[in-house]
């Protein structure tokens, strides 16, 4: 990030003391287990497990200013890696060993890392500075080096800051050699919320955030708290849900018309599906893979062909209900792993959420529609069979409107579902924060990055651990956990990252098995850096 904060100081100050500094947190805070280091000999031991091809795949990433062309004469100076964003695919098979060289060229002494968001490998390579790692400085190079052992649609993006919310992320597929799904293609679709050097950048919306609603006049002092209203009388209907009771089975609604902005903060967009509040940022364009809807990706293949569509959302503050105008879409992945195969006419897709869909194109032109959900505003591509007529960059199918699944109401594949088990831990993951002090939190701390491990929620190796996601706020979170794939209740889809509604309770699962200290974090970007994170860690 550019501006100067606690974290940044930290960052610096670690040079090359940095190694040490991170083997140090294997021992814990006063009162707590010593934890797991990230490097450590348990985290050694789980690689040693992992099923390896021998197969090395080699690559440079630089990060870099860049001047894009996002179509239509709109271009944006921004940063990416290589030059391009999303960057360039990473595609490789389970088991085969990623070597990916970060290259750190950007401006103002900025530094950086790279998450691989959806896969499960040694803790060392994570990519989040204070916790596995040193950042990388401006001018230097890391190397990043592990196992793919679990195929998918993931991708991979800096863990510093905001930086997500500029150009610097990228596909990363690892594909099954004995892949029993049967199709003829594959297309990759990047979902993107853009602002960056075009109305501003990331940074500075993250400061007009901070500030919060409370000195903004919205019309009269009453409107300034919506957020805040109500919040306990409404918490009471919680008491005594369990398991899934998550995300509603409600029909879409209409994305909302009445939505305001104050700079780049957006107030009153609100979606059925998301249980009310949308979103907090006024994006100035939504993209389908670097494109605007006035001109778009296009997608050329033959009427007939069976397409498997891999759609990532690699935005930072909106979700998209994505539908293939003409088509119905068969959903056969959600996170990289394989659910009971459903038949919708559109699919909710959050934050760090990736879904994999099949569909058997018609003759034609058609729209596929990313619509920001309660933001009235639109991402489209194209797929091409045979000559037409283009559609409008307005275009909203109506599919938008049909059939529409939530992952509660999804299953995971037999083959991947987690055997019954004994829960041996649980935690209590209450989400907190308003938008009138912009101050979200986890069971009512801000996340230190100065001091990660100061309130783990510590694991045992071999252990099933519950996670119960408790949702107090009037908005959603995208929550993410890093090296592991958790299940939705006993049976639901396996999945890194999910959507917990307001004032709904979202229990998951896990097994504890990838040794080390890992995040735990809403992906909205701006409410994990200002505090709505946690660190899940092993004792040692």
């Amino acid at each position: 990030m550019n501006s100067i904060n606690r974290r940044s100081a930290l960052l610096a100050g670690l040079g090359a003391a940095g190694a040490a500094a991170l083997a140090a947190c294997s021992s814990g805070p006063s009162g707590t287990p010593a934890l797991a280091a990230p490097s450590g000999p348990a985290v050694a031991a789980a690689e040693k497990r992992r099923k390896s091809t021998g197969r090395t795949h080699r690559t440079t990433l630089t990060a870099a200013p860049a001047m894009l062309d996002l179509g239509a004469g709109v271009m944006a100076k921004t940063w990416a890696f290589s030059g391009q964003a999303p960057g360039k695919e990473i595609r490789l098979s389970i088991g085969d060993t990623l070597v990916a060289e970060l290259s750190n060229q950007l401006p103002n002494r900025t530094r950086t890392s790279i998450h691989w968001h959806g896969i499960a490998m040694r803790n060392d390579m994570d990519g989040v500075p204070t916790v596995t790692q040193q950042a990388v400085r401006a001018g230097a190079n890391h190397t990043y080096r592990f196992i793919t052992d679990a195929p998918g649609t993931y991708f991979f993006h800096p863990h510093v800051g905001v930086q997500l919310d500029r150009g610097l992320y990228a596909p990363l597929i690892v594909e099954d050699p004995r892949e029993p799904l049967s199709y003829d293609d594959e297309w990759v679709v990047a979902l993107d919320d853009w602002v960056d050097g075009v109305t501003g950048t990331p940074d500075q919306v993250l400061t007009e955030l901070r500030q919060g609603m409370g000195g903004m006049d919205m019309g009269g002092d009453s409107s300034t708290d919506s957020h805040d209203m109500s919040e306990m009388s409404e918490m009471e209907g919680m008491k005594g849900m369990e398991g899934m009771g998550t995300e509603n089975s409600a029909q879409p609604s209409a994305p909302s018309s009445h939505s305001m902005s104050m700079g780049f903060m957006l107030v009153g967009a609100n979606s059925e599906l998301l249980g009310g509040d949308a979103g907090d940022v006024k994006y100035p364009h939504h993209l389908v893979n670097g494109r605007v809807p006035a001109d778009p990706d296009v997608y050329q293949s033959k009427p007939g062909r069976r397409v498997r569509l891999r759609i990532i959302n690699a935005g930072a503050d909106t979700a998209y209900r994505v539908a293939l105008g003409g088509h119905k879409l068969t959903i056969t992945h959600t996170d990289g792993f394989p659910i009971q195969h459903q038949q919708v006419d559109a699919l909710l897709i959050g934050m760090g959420e990736r879904y994999d869909v099949l569909v058997t194109l018609d003759d034609g032109v058609f729209p596929l529609v990313a619509l920001a959900e309660g933001k009235d505003a639109t991402g489209v591509a194209l797929i091409r069979t045979a000559s037409g007529s283009t559609p409008k960059p307005t275009v909203r199918p109506k599919e938008l409107d049909g059939r529409i699944l939530t992952a509660s109401q999804l299953r995971a594949a037999d083959d991947v579902r987690l055997p019954a088990k004994t829960i041996d831990r649980v935690h209590r993951v209450e989400l907190a924060g308003r938008m009138s002090k912009y101050n979200w939190s986890i069971n009512g701390r801000a996340f230190d990055m100065d001091d990660p491990a100061a309130n783990p929620l510590t694991v045992e190796e071999g252990q099933r651990v519950q996670l119960d996601f408790v949702n107090t706020t009037q908005m959603w979170h995208p929550m993410h956990l890093h090296g592991h794939t958790y299940q939705l209740g006993n049976s639901g889809p396996r999945k890194d990252t999910a959507i917990v509604l307001p004032k709904k309770k979202l229990s998951v699962v896990f097994d504890a098995d990838n040794p080390g200290q890992w995040m735990l974090h809403c992906h909205n970007a701006y409410h994990g850096e200002v505090g709505m994170m946690a660190l899940v860690a092993y004792q040692s």
